[in-house]
């Protein structure tokens, strides 16, 4: 990946391919065929890169992100297929690499991970680990991961998985290094893990004031600093629900009561209090996490996350299984073709002042 500039900042849209078929949403199967048709209409729409999290409930259909961005790679040129969140801790790191080598060669050269540990916990039991050992598996397991991408030929050992003795591992990828970011929901260990390796970042900012991650960017800035790393050449994303429209009132009330139902079967689970229209509306504020709006309302945020956080990379999270189709690829079709044009031109002014 090249080195960006805030004038140039990356944007496009993250997804976990929501499907929930029993709860009035679609059936895996289209929900699927449906992802290809938003990978196309993205790159159309002049976005930069697509990105699919790895889930295994019911309610998403995206248990094997590369096999899906695999079927786009053949009728796409350009925009970035990336995961949104590959759970490295309960997968086999060879396995991973060779998806995604895969999938960088079938698209020569547009594949990237993003490796997190995950916010839901599904994967552990499916695959038998043990929860216990939640931290250790993702530390030694992207261990791997990195020495795979380093090196044809594999000498590794560890305590979760059988060792490799001077093994190779192919498919190579076109892209060297292939790209690795770490993703997190604001844990500070990971800001250092990632800074200290000097991998780009991703945080998922879905609650609260996007500006108090600002500590977290410092700390990952100062971290990648005392290992070495040029921080000028620092990636950091950040992933964010959102939903465009031709005006703020229509995108509101269409993407509230899906978000709403959403949120409140997670928050049943996880013990939260109800999400209300208070609730959903104070996180559509300016300074709130939700970027829902007309394409002006939503360029203005991200250019005010820009400022606060510095980011390199912001990726619209806009996926609603409840909603109409044609609203989730009008939102594609508006971020691309208008909210990313104001938005560069936005920050190009800025940097000119400076």
């Amino acid at each position: 990946m090249s080195d960006l500039t805030t004038s140039k900042m990356e944007i496009g849209i993250s997804t976990f391919l929501e499907a929930a078929p029993r709860d009035g949403g679609i059936t895996h199967a289209e929900r699927l065929r449906q992802a290809v048709e938003e990978i196309n209409l993205a790159e159309q729409a002049g976005l930069d890169v697509y990105a699919i999290g790895e889930h295994h409930r019911a309610d998403y259909a995206s248990s094997a992100p590369a096999v899906i961005l695999a079927a786009a790679a053949a009728t796409t040129k350009r925009i970035r297929l990336s995961s949104a969140v590959t759970v490295l801790s309960s997968d086999d790191p060879v396995r991973v690499y060779q998806a995604f080598s895969t999938l960088d060669g079938l698209s020569n050269g547009r594949a990237e991970i993003m490796a997190g540990r995950g916010s839901f916990i599904e994967s552990f039991p499916l695959f038998g680990y043990d929860l216990n050992h939640y931290d250790s598996l993702f530390d030694e397991k992207l261990e791997l991961l990195l020495a795979i991408r380093e090196s044809e030929k594999v000498s590794w050992r560890g305590g979760h998985r059988p060792a490799i003795k001077n093994l190779g591992v192919y498919p190579r990828a076109v892209q060297e290094p292939l790209p690795v970011w770490i993703g997190t929901g604001g844990n500070p260990e990971s800001a250092v893990r990632a800074g200290t390796l000097g991998l780009p970042v991703v945080f998922a900012i879905i609650g609260g004031m996007p500006e108090r991650f600002a500590p977290l960017v410092a700390l990952y800035k100062e971290s990648a600093a005392k290992a070495g790393h040029d921080v000028s050449k620092l990636q950091i994303a950040t992933h964010s629900h959102g939903f465009i429209s031709d005006t703020t009132d229509k995108a509101a009330d269409l993407f509230y009561p899906s978000t709403a139902a959403q949120m409140n079967t997670i928050g049943r689970e996880r013990g939260w209090p109800p999400y209300t229209r208070d609730s959903f509306d104070a996180a559509r504020s300016l300074r709130g996490a939700l970027y829902v709006g007309d394409p002006e309302y939503v360029a203005e945020k991200i250019v005010l996350l820009q400022r606060n956080l510095g980011v390199t990379r912001f990726m619209l999270h806009a996926d609603v299984s409840t909603l109409p189709h044609r609203e989730l690829l009008r939102t594609i079709e508006l971020l691309g073709t208008k909210v990313a044009p104001i938005v560069h031109k936005e920050l190009a002014r800025q940097a000119a002042q400076k």
